[in-house]
């Protein structure tokens, strides 16, 4: 008798990740079904504290990892593995500007993987919110970005369409080991406004994932999170007909039209 020997037959998801960052790879792991292949490279981005602490991270780090060329070189190699898709796993890159400013990001970076998709975390999100008929959301994000990017996530979301009822940020430790589903969900419970539609865990960087089952079964609001999203709609542009439980209700819808 064989076993797998997990190979991506189905679809394989290729991540560009900050470079001390572990946990895209394990939540991405820990969703992808049977047939679905996690491949990763990493970009260069020194913030790791020597105890594995995350430092607050502000524009001038972001900017810095947004430009060309090694998140450009990053891609093309990422891309000739050979995977369906590439994934920049860095939420928060999105809100130094406008839901266009992804998409010429995403332009760009495809000029690079050759005719393989890219795609953002934040645009994978406002899919996601689409398919979901989610008109008003709660955004969180993790402890170690600055209170001034959050903010700007109002205007991000909002120039797509929705309304932010919240802009939050998770009170908990800056690493990510300590960033446990119980955290996550004490915090939901505690903070999340009864009239959303659907919460957004930003920060690839936060174990959020875990988290996911229990909130929706006790808020009754469908939950996202930075990787779910990417998962999601990588899985949908791989074509890959594969079934996921128990990391939320996004993957019980298809992609919408437009």
């Amino acid at each position: 008798m064989f076993r797998s020997d997990g190979w991506g037959w189905r679809a394989r998801l290729g991540l560009l990740v900050p470079q001390a960052d572990t946990v895209p790879e394990s939540e991405f792991h820990a969703i992808a079904p049977d047939g679905v292949s996690i491949h990763a490279t990493r970009v260069p981005f020194s913030n790791r504290s020597s105890d594995g602490s995350i430092p607050m991270v502000g524009d001038a780090l972001m900017r810095a990892y947004l430009e060309p060329p090694r998140l450009d070189d990053a891609a093309e190699l990422m891309a000739s593995a050979p995977v369906h898709v590439v994934a920049l796993c860095f939420t928060n890159t999105s809100y130094l500007g406008t839901v266009e400013d992804d998409r010429n990001l995403v332009e760009r970076l495809e000029r690079r993987t050759h005719g393989v998709p890219v795609i953002t975390t934040c645009l994978s999100a406002v899919i996601a919110l689409r398919a979901l008929a989610a008109g008003r959301l709660a955004i969180v994000n993790p402890p170690w970005i600055e209170p001034a990017v959050t903010e700007r996530a109002k205007a991000y979301f909002s120039a797509a369409g929705f309304a932010v009822a919240l802009a939050g940020t998770l009170n908990m430790p800056r690493n990510p080991a300590d960033a446990q589903p119980g955290r996550i969900y004490e915090w939901a419970r505690a903070h999340v406004p009864a009239d959303v539609d659907a919460i957004f865990f930003g920060g690839n960087g936060c174990r959020a994932v875990g988290a996911i089952e229990a909130i929706e079964q006790d808020l009754g609001k469908p939950v996202l999170t930075a990787n779910q999203v990417l998962v999601w709609h990588g899985l949908r542009l791989s074509r890959a007909n594969v079934k996921v439980e128990g990391y939320g209700c996004i993957f019980d819808r298809p992609m919408p039209a437009n």
